[in-house]
């Protein structure tokens, strides 16, 4: 699907508009520039990659011509997908938090006036809040009910000391505390160790408050080291941070430590050019696109992000501001984006078919669970979503919802949306695991498009992605995707499933089928077959096969074919994160009715992409 203009909503699937049959009534003299473009049409029709056509037939139905289906010419709704996680290894224990002597407490004196041996019936532990009663007698059980000396009451208190160090909690310890033994019970004082401060050094930009907040979380007292380490595991994977280590020492006093952690702040400024033919044809498959990014512009962790994106007949631009919220990584992100389009493809040019569009999303992001290897979030996000189409055929007396379904007479559609998602993503050294899942509900509010019968802004979806990446040798990377949409009743042609593309169905033109659900499978297996290590480069040869199926609601008709398949083989060269070009060939395994005027009718894609810093 077309990927630089899109909207900034996360599934990933293409959601564009579908054909309707045009009939003009019939009239006795035809405009003159209507006659001029009958007279420019071939003898035969164009082969458009669309199923459902629009035709212009004359008074006498002599004649029939395919004009572009709105898809073609409105921007594209979502965004591309986001490049496949590659696995890789966790920072080890030993990098970020250096094996170091338990912090405990002091050992206490041995009384002067102690009994040689003493029957101990139970030791009455004091002071801890992480072992129950039960777990700590089990701990002491082998000291009670037999006489004992003191140096075996003294192993007891190691016995309970190892009991918190073995399940982390390496600045907590025991003691006997001065006391009078009575009816056999031994009093044993716990001190659960707790942080006295976290110094953070290193940081130039980055606010250090940013760091401090998110460790406090994982150091809560008693103070555990895997919690410890978790919470260093997730900064060390924050793209703001290149590389860091931390120290515990001891405290002011017994029982509290200080944390030192020293941090060496990753580059945050980025840029990328792109190169690649994934537009439609319709309006200039050949897009360009520079995109500037800042991902922590106030030194609070936020970022901000630009894009510009041109083809020879469309030009957008998008930008995208996300702000930190919480020390438990939710963050408040706002999208805009604007998108201006007409068709070049001849010999629809004639037609002036112009569109204009906006959005406009606020989107507020909770993880709920996050670990180094697992993440379990959840977010809401409201959105509107405008467009704007005219054409000559406007001008001429045909209406504008027979060119873009559910759109006014001025060829206007607005949608109003909340969309509920909920993001899960599991990761190791060898595979990473993304699910989305994301509920939209469009609602009628703030002018939006409502119409006496569907399409309008009112409709309820689901949309569903899952993607697998097993890193099956070095550079050898299997990846799977699945996009899938459901809804009950009939879309505005921004909402629905497109399939065909460079980033869907590789072997048809872009977005060939759009219906109201649908679902997407796609298989690759990236394998290296050269390489050369003194430039950091790599040459991988790349066999897929993509498969598709598309079906509408509310009893309307489906496309025929409404499944498409195909088979290819891709080249991709890489260049360290530096420069990655890509070439694909897609075989259609469908027969379709096609033109060949462009690289992407004919099943060839290509990408550039540059980070020049």
């Amino acid at each position: 699907m077309d990927r630089q203009d899109a909207y900034s909503t996360t599934i990933n699937n293409s959601i564009f508009f579908d054909s309707q049959v045009l009939n003009i009534p019939k009239i006795c003299v035809l405009p003159l520039s209507l006659i001029v473009f009958i007279v420019s049409l071939p003898s035969t029709p164009a082969k458009a990659q669309v199923t459902n056509t629009t035709q212009l037939p004359n008074n006498n139905s002599l004649f029939s011509q395919q004009i572009p289906p709105p898809q073609d010419v409105q921007p594209p709704v979502t965004p591309p997908p986001s490049s496949p996680e590659v696995p890789q290894e966790l920072p080890t224990p030993a990098e970020l938090f250096p094996s170091s002597t338990p912090i405990l407490t002091p050992e206490q004196p041995i009384p002067n006036k102690f009994p040689q041996t003493i029957v101990v019936e139970r030791f009455e532990v004091i002071g801890s809040t992480v072992f129950s009663a039960q777990e700590l007698a089990e701990v002491t059980a082998e000291f009670t009910q037999r006489p004992i000396s003191l140096t075996e009451v003294y192993q007891a208190r190691s016995k309970i000391t190892e009991l918190y160090v073995k399940n982390g909690y390496i600045t907590s310890g025991a003691y006997i505390p001065p006391q009078t033994i009575k009816s056999g019970v031994v009093q044993i004082q716990v001190v659960e160790g707790k942080l006295e401060d976290i110094q953070i050094t290193g940081t130039r930009r980055l606010n250090p408050n940013y760091i401090r907040s998110r460790l406090a979380l994982a150091t809560s007292p008693p103070l555990n080291r895997q919690r410890l380490l978790e919470a260093l595991q997730l900064l060390r994977l924050n793209p703001l941070i290149k590389n860091l280590s931390a120290e515990l020492s001891a405290g002011s006093r017994a029982g509290v430590s200080l944390l030192e952690v020293k941090i060496d702040e990753a580059k945050t400024f980025s840029s990328q050019i792109a190169l690649d033919n994934g537009r439609s044809p319709s309006v200039g498959s050949f897009r360009r696109r520079l995109q500037l990014n800042e991902a922590n512009l106030l030194g609070l962790g936020d970022s901000l992000g630009i894009a510009y994106a041109n083809t020879d007949g469309s030009n957008s631009f998008d930008a995208s501001y996300t702000l930190p919220l919480n020390a438990r990584n939710g963050t408040l992100a706002f999208n805009y984006g604007i998108t201006s389009s007409n068709v070049i493809e001849p010999p629809f040019k004639i037609l002036d078919i112009e569109s204009d569009s906006r959005y406009y999303e606020l989107t507020f992001r909770q993880p709920i669970v996050q670990t180094p290897t697992r993440e379990l979030a959840i977010g809401l996000t409201a959105s509107r979503r405008e467009s704007d189409i005219s054409s000559f055929l406007q001008r001429e007396g045909v209406p504008a919802s027979e060119i873009s379904p559910g759109a006014d007479e001025q060829g206007r559609t607005r949608v109003s949306a909340l969309r509920f998602f909920q993001e899960f993503t599991s990761r190791n050294s060898r595979e990473v695991i993304a699910l989305r899942s994301q509920f939209n509900l469009g609602i009628g509010a703030l002018d939006a498009t409502i119409n006496q019968n569907p399409p309008d802004s009112r409709f309820f979806a689901w949309q569903g992605q899952a993607q697998w990446a097993r890193l099956l040798a070095p550079e050898t990377l299997l990846l799977l995707r699945l996009n899938t949409q459901l809804t009950s009743k009939r879309l505005l042609p921004i909402e629905q499933f497109g399939l065909g593309g460079q980033d869907s169905i590789r072997g048809y033109r872009q977005d060939f089928l759009l219906t109201d659900n649908g679902a997407f499978v796609s298989a690759e297996v990236q394998i290296p077959i050269l390489r050369l290590s003194e430039i950091d480069s790599t040459l991988q040869v790349i066999p897929f096969v993509d498969f598709g199926v598309g079906w509408n609601s509310s009893g309307r008709e489906n496309p025929d074919p409404n499944t498409l398949a195909a088979v290819g083989l891709g080249l991709r060269w890489s260049q360290g994160s530096r420069l990655s070009i890509r070439l694909d060939w897609g075989i259609p395994l469908v027969f379709v009715e096609s033109g060949d005027r462009t690289l992407q009718e004919n099943g060839l894609y290509f990408s550039l992409l540059y980070n020049p810093f």
